[in-house]
């Protein structure tokens, strides 16, 4: 396990840091940290990185709220570059976008839409919303609406025309079931309050 002693600064001091939302494996963001705005995310738990144009620290969500717990750290081999597992509060970029990382490159191929972590921490973050906000006209609002029972009860009707719907042959409607009860399960741990990471690190716990 490295330590800070350890850790390659670059003549400048710093560290790039590689910000990864720890329930998803998305990447959010790159910046950099210089040994006091590392030594400062120790403490607060969130990170805080050093802003090379301004010239100082830079607790991340300051003024936006979009704060980053973080999960773990890990440096590299090189102990070059350290890459921080969070849990974010909000998006990355100061687009408003969830991560920085959204534009493709001119010359190279285009690269996949976000991959399904991506996808799933998105729409979770509609279902927290609706759950808080309940917009008229909303259905997940009416189902949180419709209490937990509802909710769990259309899980067990989604996961059966699931089932169906594999039995059947036909791979288009396997595909819509299977996002169906997909969203409907989101819902269903919203509403008991479980996140994304907790159900990432039982995954993970399984990986026998």
């Amino acid at each position: 396990m490295a330590n800070l002693d350890e850790l390659r600064w670059d003549a400048d001091g710093l560290i790039p840091a590689v910000v990864q939302d720890g329930a998803t494996g998305e990447v959010l963001m790159v910046a950099y940290m210089n040994r006091a705005s590392l030594e400062k995310t120790c403490e607060l738990g969130e990170t805080v990185f050093f802003s090379r144009s301004r010239q100082t620290l830079w607790h991340k969500g300051e003024s936006s709220g979009h704060r980053q717990q973080v999960m773990g750290v890990l440096a590299d081999c090189d102990q070059d570059a350290l890459l921080f597992r969070v849990r974010p509060k909000g998006p990355a970029c100061h687009t408003g976008a969830r991560s920085c990382f959204f534009d493709g490159l001119q010359g190279f191929p285009h690269a996949p839409g976000q991959n399904l972590g991506a996808v799933l921490a998105e729409l979770g973050q509609v279902i927290t919303d609706r759950r808080v906000e309940r917009p008229e006209g909303s259905y997940t609002a009416a189902l949180f609406a419709s209490g937990l029972k509802r909710i769990l009860q259309k899980v067990g009707e989604e996961a059966t025309e699931t089932v169906v719907a594999g039995m059947s042959g036909d791979r288009r409607e396997m595909i819509r079931e299977t996002a169906d009860l997909i969203f409907h399960l989101l819902v269903a741990l919203d509403a008991m309050g479980i996140g994304m990471d907790e159900i990432a690190a039982e995954l993970q716990s399984r990986r026998k």
